[in-house]
């Protein structure tokens, strides 16, 4: 069996809602086009008709993707993180040594991981080498730069 996803109770309700539209709403929007394009006679030179059947494809894929979450997945109980170490769901304030820049960041899964965002996973380098740290602790990660040091400021619970 795989690892469990972990998942915030706000990204698993978002991943049930996109299921119940795959299955409610885009499945009889794709088969309605696939019976259209059926309409227009040889299927053998019918463009319509094989991009209806693509996009059944893809959604047939994601919708097994989601199932698969979520037959496997960790609820984050945020409620249990405390603001004296980094855990899932804190939102952690660092120094970046070398540039003097104060950065924040949050601890997600790697299902809601979005860096653009400041949401950075866990499992990726930087949030395993935050991850049980204190205020005034000192990381160091290893980047294709080169080594990088950050001074975590202050840690806060996501709520």
């Amino acid at each position: 069996m795989a690892n469990p996803v972990k998942l915030t109770p706000k990204r698993l309700k978002e991943l049930q809602d996109e299921m119940v539209w795959m299955k409610t709403v885009r499945e009889k929007e794709i088969a309605d086009q696939i019976k259209e394009a059926r309409s227009f006679g040889d299927l053998s030179e019918n463009s319509e008709y094989d991009e209806a059947k693509n996009e059944q494809g893809k959604l047939f894929s994601r919708e097994a993707e989601v199932e698969a979450i979520l037959n496997n997945y960790v609820l984050i109980e945020e409620d249990a993180a405390d603001d004296t170490a980094v855990g899932l769901g804190s939102t952690v304030t660092v120094l970046d040594v070398a540039s003097g820049e104060e950065e924040e960041y949050r601890i997600v899964g790697s299902q809601e991981a979005d860096p653009l965002f400041g949401h950075i996973s866990e499992e990726s380098p930087f949030g395993k080498a935050l991850m049980g740290r204190a205020v005034g602790d000192e990381v160091q990660v290893d980047a294709p730069v080169g080594t990088l040091t950050y001074k975590v400021l202050n840690i806060a619970i996501s709520r």
